[in-house]
């Protein structure tokens, strides 16, 4: 079931997509986190920018990387950008050896057990928001990644129980000052400015029952000015989002209206494909079913 929210008179309504017609829903998308009064400032201040909502507020965000090729390609691309010479050696090795360059994979924690980072829960803005690089960085990025988000608490879940417990799927979008990321990474600590000043999700949700028994067969695309620069694929997941979400909750609580992201699906970013945005253009990724975020890149 599709699902989205809009800004009635009486305040915030959640509907349904049934036989091509929307109509109130009476359940929310996620748990019920935030005050009425919140939800409702947060959405009039989106209004102010957007004709569409974000489906639900995140309580939080984690976003993993489960795509080993996601991370070899981009890797690969941050240094042909900011490291010529480096790209230019590794290149060669790679054409010698005929495999990918040692340090464009990931680190060996990626093989034992799902990664993640904590992003900023409260910087996500809905699809047709415009959206300016942030004053200190000179290389915007885009991630079109999976985003999940959990109906019921979990703690200490098994996979099984854990994947039960998703509510609903939606296009996760998670911009990238990708100048600034690199040395945060080598900070030891993670990223910090390069991600946490906005993020993004399609004004549509999908429920998990439509969504999880093809998982790993979705497909999608990203445009930049009406061309179509790259497409995707969900196949390849080191892990399973049931394990994902088991991972995450042993040893601690995790609630309903938590968000999760399965990291960029391979060919979903521009320091993938060398197609990084630049003020004046307008991009687009779409994910099978599931959604759209489209933004217009400001100076």
């Amino acid at each position: 079931m599709k699902l989205r929210r809009v800004r009635t008179e009486n305040g915030l309504q959640t509907q349904c997509l049934r036989d091509g017609q929307w109509s109130a829903h009476s359940e929310a998308v996620a748990g019920k986190v935030f005050s009425a009064q919140w939800q409702l400032d947060i959405a009039d201040e989106h209004l102010r920018k957007s004709e569409l909502l974000l489906p639900f507020n995140p309580a939080s965000f984690r976003d993993f990387m489960l795509f080993e090729q996601h991370n070899i390609d981009a890797s690969r691309g941050l240094v042909r950008r900011f490291h010529p010479t480096q790209y230019r050696l590794a290149a060669a090795v790679e054409r010698l050896s005929g495999r990918s360059f040692p340090l464009f994979k990931p680190k060996p924690l990626f093989y034992q057990q799902p990664i993640y980072y904590m992003g900023n829960h409260l910087t996500f803005v809905p699809s047709g928001t415009p959206i300016c690089a942030p004053a200190y960085s000179s290389a915007l990025d885009y991630e079109l990644e999976i985003g999940f988000v959990l109906a019921e608490h979990l703690y200490c879940a098994t996979p099984p129980q854990a994947a039960a417990a998703i509510g609903a799927f939606v296009l996760l979008n998670d911009f990238s000052a990708r100048d600034i990321q690199r040395a945060e990474m080598g900070s030891g600590f993670g990223p910090q400015k390069s991600k946490h000043f906005a993020s993004s999700m399609s004004a549509t949700a999908v429920t998990a029952d439509e969504i999880l028994p093809r998982i790993d067969n979705l497909t999608g695309s990203v445009r930049i000015n009406g061309n179509t620069v790259s497409t995707v694929s969900s196949a390849g997941m080191r892990w399973s989002l049931g394990e994902v979400l088991a991972h995450a909750s042993r040893s601690e609580h995790l609630f309903p209206g938590e968000l999760f992201g399965t990291g960029t699906l391979p060919g979903g970013s521009g320091m993938e494909t060398g197609n990084w945005l630049a003020p004046g253009d307008v991009f687009t990724l779409t994910l099978d079913d599931i959604g759209e975020v489209e933004h217009v890149i400001t100076s």
